[in-house]
């Protein structure tokens, strides 16, 4: 029997000699192999359930985009997994350590950026990541090293004699990573880390969390699907506080069911055409798109090209553009919120 909540757990049978007992026997002993593990996590709030009993893990390296319409629980439930507020039930374990039962254990491998970053705004730069790093107990012989080490990775070597107040939102930012990664923490949360950012400062963010991840286990909530795509290797959906998906990215981003779409575009427009279309032996169904464009579903395992070809140059429509249907992040994100994953 293996009960949910050991989801990600091995078994590994070690063998020794207990001074309980005469002789030498084997045991078996639980060990974590995730990172992060999320374990049945509720929160309420009186009657309102933010975050309903959802579980997922993440292994060392993975970069999870953490997605959800306003108030379906993501900022709750990062809270949870920070430590910042304890959860109504469940537990989350950070490399094996309860976060509620040892939580300054825990938070020693965690660097946390909220959505509005914890900045005093009327201090210097450098010496503000001084005293987070007292904060955040790194040792006096490690601190120097660790606070030029931040300021460079995050780019703000050039800044860190300023007033944080005096900083542009991007620097505000950049300074804001800089405080979670002053630990050099193995988990890193990021909360709308590109929020209210202009286009070349949310790059230049972006970049600069590709150049965390790896070694380091992120999680990024974010509204801007597309930077999902560029960073994350995996995929997690809430939505009503319920995890109505849970994937790889490469898995999201093949085909969908197994069906490949076609999208087809033609000169000129009108109600018969789609009556045309859906009237084909081998098509499913048809739907309109953002720009008049038609997405036409065929029955699974047939193409339907040059079915689609003919049909158009027969009734002399004009054929602009056909191929296949790529899926992105956001269809497969308005489908899950809508369906609830089914």
């Amino acid at each position: 029997m293996n009960p949910s909540w050991q989801k990600g757990y091995s078994t590994k049978s070690v063998y020794l000699q207990t001074p309980f007992h005469q002789g030498i026997g084997y045991v078996n002993l639980r060990i974590n192999a995730a990172m992060i593990q999320v374990q049945n996590v509720s929160k309420h709030y009186g009657e309102l359930v933010a975050v309903d009993n959802i579980s997922f893990q993440l292994e060392k390296g993975d970069v999870l985009g953490f997605l959800g319409p306003n108030g379906a629980g993501k900022t709750t439930t990062m809270r949870i997994i920070t430590g910042y507020m304890p959860p109504t039930k469940g537990s989350v374990y950070i490399s094996d350590i309860d976060v509620f039962e040892d939580p300054q254990a825990a938070k020693s491998h965690i660097g946390y950026l909220p959505e509005n970053p914890p900045l005093y705004e009327d201090m210097v730069v450098r010496e503000y990541l001084d005293f987070v790093a007292d904060i955040k107990q790194v040792p006096n012989r490690e601190k120097n090293g660790r606070i030029h080490y931040v300021m460079e990775k995050c780019g703000i070597v050039n800044v860190g004699k300023r007033i944080i107040g005096h900083l542009s939102k991007g620097y505000k930012q950049r300074v804001g990573i800089a405080q979670a990664l002053i630990n050099d923490p193995e988990v890193l949360v990021l909360d709308e880390p590109t929020s209210g950012l202009d286009p070349m400062q949310i790059i230049e963010i972006r970049e600069l969390i590709k150049g965390l991840s790896g070694e380091r286990t992120v999680i990024l909530s974010t509204h801007i699907l597309p930077e999902v795509t560029m960073i994350c290797s995996k995929v997690v959906i809430i939505n009503k506080g319920k995890i109505v998906l849970e994937e790889s990215l490469e898995r999201l981003t093949n085909k969908i069911d197994g069906i490949e779409n076609i999208l087809l575009k033609t000169r000129y427009w009108g109600e018969e055409i789609q009556e045309k279309i859906i009237s084909l032996p081998n098509v499913s169904d048809i739907r309109l798109g953002l720009s008049n464009e038609l997405i036409i579903e065929p029955k699974k395992g047939v193409d339907i090209r040059e079915d689609l070809t003919d049909l158009v140059m027969q009734n002399g429509w004009g054929l602009l553009e056909m191929r296949p249907v790529v899926h992105n992040l956001e269809e497969v994100f308005l489908r899950a919120i809508s369906t609830e994953g089914n």
